[in-house]
C-alpha cells in the first residue's frame, strides 16, 4: 500500500481535540472486576473492538460540546514528511474513505452522501452519546454523526491483538464509517428499534450490523485506488492483495470468538456481538469482491 505523496491532505475532515484535555471522566469499561492497568486496558479493548457496537448500542448519554484545534495537524500535514506522520496519513484514509462514499452512495443507494468529521482524542473524550475513554476503542456516535479514535489504539491493535499490518489502519476507520453510511441509508435505527422491541434478538442484530459494516470496508477497499483528493490526484498509488489479506488478518483477529479465547472465556456464540473470526473475514471479503456495497445483505432482506 503507498499513498500518494502529491494528494493534497484534507484536514478539516478531522477535528484534533489531543491535548485539549479530553472529556472528564471516561464512562465504565463494561467489564466485571475492574480494569487492571494495562491488562484492563488490552481486555476493555478486546471486549469492545471494533467500536461500531459500542458507539451504536451502548453509549447513550449526552456529552458537553469540545473544541477542536487542527493548527499543529494543519502544519504538519504540510510539511514534505506529511505521509510519515501517523496522524496526517490516517486524515489522508478518512479522505479516501468519505470521497468513496461520496460517489458510492448515489449510485448504488440513489441518497446523497453527508460528510462526517473524525475525532482525533487522548485518553478520554466528550461525545454526542456521552463520555468516553481510550479503552473503548474506536467507535461511531450516531447522535453527533462522528468518529472518534484515539490513535494509540493502533499500537495496541498491533502488539497486543495481533493485527500489526499497516492495512489494518484504513479498515478500522472504514468499519467506522460504514456505520456511518448504515446511519445515512436508516439501518441502524431500524436495529435500534428491533433490539429495543425484541431484547433478545439484539445480539444478533447488533452482529449483523457489525459484519455489513465489514462489508463495506471491503467495497471501499476495493475501489480505494480510484479515490482522489479535490484536484483529482489520486489518493493511492498501490493497493496490494497483501494489503487486503492484513485487512482480511485484522478481521481474524478481533472476532468474537478470537477475542473470547483472547480474554480467557470460553466461546459462546450466544455472546457474540461483532461476529466470529470467520465471518467478519467472509464478509470484508465479499465486500472487496464485488466492490458493490449494496450486496452487503447481511440482514438477508432484499434491497
Amino acid at each position: 500500500m503507498e499513498l500518494n505523496e502529491n494528494a493534497r491532505i484534507d484536514t478539516s475532515q478531522v477535528e484534533d481535540r489531543r491535548g485539549s484535555g479530553g472529556g472528564r471522566a471516561g464512562i465504565p469499561i463494561p467489564i466485571g472486576g475492574g480494569r487492571g492497568g494495562i491488562v484492563g486496558l488490552i481486555i476493555a479493548v478486546l471486549v469492545t473492538l471494533v467500536g461500531g457496537g459500542f458507539g451504536v448500542s451502548q453509549l447513550t448519554g449526552s456529552g458537553g460540546e469540545e473544541q477542536g484545534d487542527n493548527t499543529a495537524l494543519e502544519q504538519r500535514c504540510e510539511a514534505e514528511d506529511a505521509l510519515q506522520q501517523l496522524d496526517c496519513r490516517n486524515t489522508l484514509y478518512i479522505n479516501s474513505i468519505q470521497a468513496y462514499w461520496q460517489q458510492a452512495m448515489p449510485r448504488h443507494f440513489d441518497q446523497p452522501y453527508q460528510e462526517s468529521d473524525t475525532v482525533f482524542f487522548e485518553q478520554a473524550v466528550s461525545s454526542g452519546c456521552g463520555q468516553a475513554d481510550s479503552g473503548v476503542g474506536p467507535f461511531y456516535c450516531p447522535l453527533d454523526d462522528k468518529v472518534y479514535i484515539d490513535l494509540s489504539f493502533y499500537r495496541v491493535l498491533a502488539e497486543q491483538l495481533g493485527a500489526p499490518g499497516e492495512f489494518a489502519q484504513p479498515y478500522v476507520l472504514a468499519h467506522e464509517y460504514g456505520h456511518h453510511v448504515q446511519d445515512l441509508l436508516g439501518t441502524e435505527q431500524r436495529v435500534r428499534d428491533q433490539r429495543q422491541a425484541d431484547p433478545g434478538e439484539a445480539n444478533r442484530l447488533s452482529v449483523l450490523l457489525e459484519l455489513q459494516a465489514d462489508c463495506y470496508a471491503g467495497a471501499w477497499a476495493r475501489n480505494a485506488t480510484g479515490t482522489a483528493d479535490e484536484q483529482g490526484v489520486k489518493i493511492f498509488t498501490s493497493l496490494t492483495e497483501q494489503d487486503i489479506q492484513e485487512g482480511l488478518d485484522t478481521a481474524a483477529a478481533i472476532g468474537d470468538d478470537a477475542i473470547q479465547g483472547k480474554s480467557g472465556g470460553r466461546i459462546d456464540e450466544s455472546q457474540f456481538t461483532h461476529g466470529s473470526s470467520a465471518d467478519r473475514q467472509k464478509w470484508f471479503g465479499a465486500g472487496y469482491s464485488s466492490g458493490d456495497p449494496s450486496s452487503c445483505d447481511t440482514f438477508g432482506t432484499a434491497r
